[in-house]
């Protein structure tokens, strides 16, 4: 929700912004809502860096989160088990 987002992005101002950036979530822009805010919006407060390249997914997280996961770190995982 929104709530997470909000304290989250907060606390990267605390460093100049974010590196990296990747919000999945359901929330729309139109509604005015903190969950719905896109990227840029964090980008213009300097809660994301201005050379970072953040994503927005449109998904439900519980979804959307393992399949991002399994395609990432989660990859490799038989090698570093051996």
């Amino acid at each position: 929700g929104g709530l997470v987002k909000h304290h989250t992005c907060n606390a990267n101002l605390m460093r100049n912004g974010a590196d990296f950036s990747v919000y999945i979530n359901t929330g729309q822009e139109f509604d005015g809502s903190d969950s719905g805010a896109s990227p840029e919006e964090a980008i213009s407060w300097g809660k994301i860096r201005i050379d970072a390249k953040p994503v927005k997914v449109c998904a439900d997280a519980t979804i959307a989160f393992p399949l991002i996961v399994s395609q990432t770190f989660a990859k490799d995982l038989q090698a570093y088990k051996e």
